[in-house]
């Protein structure tokens, strides 16, 4: 019985549970077992590297990663390569040793797409704050291109101020009532992820702006955040799937494993979810259904 060891970063964005879940449920599927490698304290570059030299011990026959930071983790992944254990990397491209299969998205491209829809929906210009993620996230960087390049598009949109959420919803909650000044006069907020997003939902049913509350878009399409487009607390996502990403990046493990031969890289396209396509949505990432390998190969060619 194959033996996949699944590393995330951290606990607390529930995009990583559900891509947990979908490593999870691929590996029952094709006879294998996971384990489970996710630092305590979020996002942290010693914990995982710490773990890495556990897995490495622990002799898994193949590995699904996302790496904690860009950079720092390099010298750990180096020694997947000693070990001879393949690696299939997800969300965030690893940056030294090799992989067998990198399965993510356009960052940039989506962010933009989310960008350009509220932009649209403000129709003549408008004040926006964006929330960004984590610094060292590869992810952040590529997402916050992104809202630029819209930006650029839409000279008539302007920022308020652009704070710093981490991915995390307590983190953007309270750096969002921290500029709470900056609040009045605000359209929209643009973030970088759903947890953020949710995050400044809280905020500003705690502390209400005045007259009519900013439209808020977010990255993920994390079920929380699909039952607020549902109810109209939040206007739009893009579907950065994890769960889909983890699902087929363990299935090419799998496949791999048993000798056959998978893409060097598998890019998902990105879908807008808003009110008006969002039933589909608007289910439990356990009710989510699982991608078709053959279906999601060939839209990859």
């Amino acid at each position: 019985m194959p033996r996949i060891a699944v590393f995330t970063k951290n606990r607390t964005n529930p995009a990583y549970a559900a891509a947990r879940l979908g490593a999870d449920r691929t590996a029952v599927r094709f006879g294998a077992t996971t384990t489970h490698y996710v630092p305590e304290t979020p996002d942290s570059a010693p914990e995982q590297i710490a773990l890495i030299a556990r897995a490495i011990a622990e002799r898994p026959d193949a590995v699904v990663f996302v790496p904690a930071d860009e950079y720092a983790v390099n010298d750990a992944i180096l020694g997947f390569e000693a070990a001879r254990i393949p690696l299939f990397n997800i969300i965030v491209r690893t940056t030294a040793g090799r992989r067998v299969t990198f399965v993510g998205s356009d960052d940039r491209a989506l962010a933009a797409d989310i960008a350009r829809y509220l932009f649209d929906r403000l129709g003549d210009g408008g004040t926006i704050i964006i929330v960004e993620g984590t610094a060292a996230s590869a992810t952040s960087h590529e997402r916050l291109r992104g809202f630029r390049d819209a930006l650029t598009e839409h000279p008539d949109v302007k920022v308020r101020c652009s704070i710093k959420g981490e991915y995390q919803r307590n983190t953007a909650r309270e750096a969002f009532r921290a500029v709470f000044a900056q609040w009045p006069g605000v359209d929209a907020v643009l973030c970088a992820n759903d947890a953020m997003a949710l995050g400044v939902l809280d905020a500003l049913a705690t502390r209400p702006a005045r007259g009519s509350p900013p439209l808020v878009v977010g990255v993920n399409a994390i079920p929380e955040a699909v039952a607020a487009i549902a109810a109209g607390r939040m206007l739009a996502t893009a579907n950065f799937d994890a769960m889909k990403m983890s699902e087929i990046a363990t299935e090419a493990a799998a496949r791999h494993l048993r000798g056959e031969t998978v893409p060097a890289e598998i890019i998902l396209p990105v879908q807008v979810i808003d009110a008006g396509n969002c039933a589909a949505w608007n289910v439990p990432f356990e009710a989510r259904p699982s991608p078709d390998w053959n279906a999601v190969i060939s839209a990859a060619r």
